[in-house]
This record gives structure tokens, sequence and C-alpha cells, in this order.
């Protein structure tokens, strides 16, 4: 009897990528995918072009040579087309109204609250509050929750952790691990925590001036941990 291999879905592809700022490049020849089921995690010190790097697979920036694919179709649309299609983009900056509440905020998003519950049931009791009173982890629960809620089929996520306490960024990337999991979403993730972003991570790139340095899958960084951080990681870690 013949046996079917299944065949995973790349949903994003940078070939060749070079980016920045005006002429200014800041990612240069970059190589990088998200397949279909994956998390994968993207770490470096600050300044190697993580965030560039991120904001130009979203189409908010345009690259200055290679290309983006996403679901296998070349593209420089803009980022709220890639939205449109299927993209969930949570920025550094918490991505959320200060001045309306967290129900709103969820309405506005077209989430329903329903939805962002069984993502985060510690957001149930806050509904009413205006998201500025929240508290750090509760506004990135909300700005996580209001990009799964809308079902993307990719996410990308730059500094999930930033400001939060250990238990909370365990809780963030494990509600993204299990929605790669269970629904199969691509994620890209950028994280300063490396070590608990190789915990939920599939593969790693890591950059350093704005190159992948080194790629593979999380057990094989893994075990060059400890030589990273000794070159270039420190200061995040």
């Amino acid at each position: 009897m013949a046996t079917t291999t299944a065949v995973t879905e790349t949903l994003l592809e940078a070939q060749g990528l070079s980016a920045g700022y005006g002429k200014m490049a800041v990612v240069r020849d970059l190589d990088l995918r998200v397949d279909a089921g994956e998390v994968v995690a993207l770490i470096g010190a600050n300044g190697a072009g993580k965030t560039t790097t991120l904001l130009t697979l979203a189409g908010e920036l345009a690259p200055l040579a290679g290309e983006v694919r996403f679901r296998g179709e070349r593209t420089r649309a803009p980022m709220h087309v890639r939205c449109r299609n299927g993209l969930g983009f949570v920025t550094e900056e918490r991505s959320v109204i200060m001045e309306l509440s967290v129900a709103d905020n969820l309405k506005l998003a077209r989430v329903a609250p329903e939805d962002a519950v069984e993502l985060f049931p510690a957001l149930e009791r806050i509904m009413g509050r205006n998201a500025g009173l929240c508290s750090g982890g509760e506004q990135q629960m909300l700005s996580l929750a209001r990009a799964l809620g809308r079902h993307p089929t990719l996410l990308l996520a730059d500094e999930l952790s930033l400001g939060l306490a250990p238990i909370i960024v365990t809780h963030l990337l494990q509600v993204v691990r299990d929605a790669a999991t269970t629904r199969g979403i691509g994620v890209l993730l950028v994280e300063q925590h490396v070590r608990q972003a190789l915990q939920v991570a599939d593969r790693v790139y890591v950059m350093e001036r704005g190159r992948i340095l080194l790629s593979g899958t999380s057990s094989e960084v893994v075990g060059q941990l400890d030589k990273i951080e000794a070159a270039y990681l420190a200061e995040s870690l």
C-alpha cells in the first residue's frame, strides 16, 4: 500500500530580503520561512534588525531588495491588506486603545468577548475596565487576544514579554504555542526572553547586525546558546 506524506504549507517566506529606512539597509540578504502550525523564533541583540524584519514582512516597510511571499504568492501589499488576508501583528508597543474599555477594544477588533476569555480567562473580570488602567500583563493579554481572536493564518509578534514578569511571559508564550498546535497558525516570534522562547519554538533564526548568523531547530540552537549569549546576547537576557 502506498503511503501519503502530508505536505506542510509555507505561509511566509523571505528570499534575499534587504530592508531599512530610506536607502539605508538595516537588514541584508535575509532568507526566512514560517510554515503552518509552527512557531519560529527570531532572536538577537538589540539593534540586530529584528523589528525592521517584522515590519517589512508585515508590509509596513517596503523591501529594498529581495521578496516576501505570503502563502506562496509574492506580495508588496501594505499591512492593512495583508491583515485582511490573514495576517495578525502584535507590535512591541501594546496594541490596545488605552481610552477604551477592554470590551470596546475587543469590539473594535471584531473579536467576540467569549473568544478572548477562552484564550485568557483573566480578561473576563475586567471587561468594563479602561485598558489604560489595566496592568501591563493584562494589556498584553488583550493585545494578543485581539490578534488571535480574528483567527489569523499567520501571526507576527514583537517582544510580547517586554516589561512583564516571567510568569506572565510563560503564559503568553504558551497561548501562542497552543494556537500554532491546535489551529495550525504559523507564528514568527521576536522575543527577548530567549530561553523561554526556545521552549515553545520549533525553529530559530539568530540575527546579528542585520544578517542571519545561525538557524536551526530549537534543540540545535540550545546546544550553542552559551556561545551565543557570550558573543552578543548577554544584554538581552
